[in-house]
């Protein structure tokens, strides 16, 4: 594996210190494999994340936002039944999977459903923050010609 020197980053750029935080973190710590899922883009604004949850109850898992991250935490219940297992190939074991959530995505929906949990996510940019053309006058007045998406 390659090994990065972000040290002109933290020179040249300002305020770019949380991204080069974020990709040394990805660095050291592998992402968990387990529980298996895939992040979809639906649309230009909103996301898709499911995870394949099977043997996991819809009251074994959490679901937690804060700040910029997304929590989902799964607690199996022990079974205090005996059991004897000629083979095991469902995990069904606890975990905790973190997402770092860009600027402005929020989580809006999540469903479980036959093992599948399902988790929608869109990102709202204000008005204040969206781009604007401005037309440039002689005088003092700025007048705003049209709003423009943002990209």
């Amino acid at each position: 594996m390659r090994t990065f020197d972000l040290a002109p980053l933290y020179r040249s750029a300002i305020g770019f210190d949380r991204l080069a935080h974020l990709l040394e973190s990805q660095r050291a710590d592998a992402q968990p494999s387990y529980p298996p899922y895939n992040i979809e883009l639906v649309s230009e604004d909103k996301y898709r994340i499911v995870m394949a949850l099977a043997g996991f109850d819809r009251s074994e898992v959490e679901i937690v936002t804060e700040r910029d991250s997304l929590h989902v935490t799964g607690r199996k219940q022990k079974d205090d039944s005996e059991r004897t297992f000629l083979h095991r190939g469902i995990a069904a074991r606890d975990f905790e999977q973190r997402f770092q959530l860009a600027n402005h995505v929020k989580v809006t929906t999540a469903s479980f459903d036959n093992g599948m949990l399902t988790i929608e996510l869109v990102r709202e940019v204000p008005e204040a923050l969206k781009p604007r053309r401005i037309v440039i006058d002689g005088g003092d007045k700025v007048q705003v010609l049209e709003q423009r998406q943002a990209a």
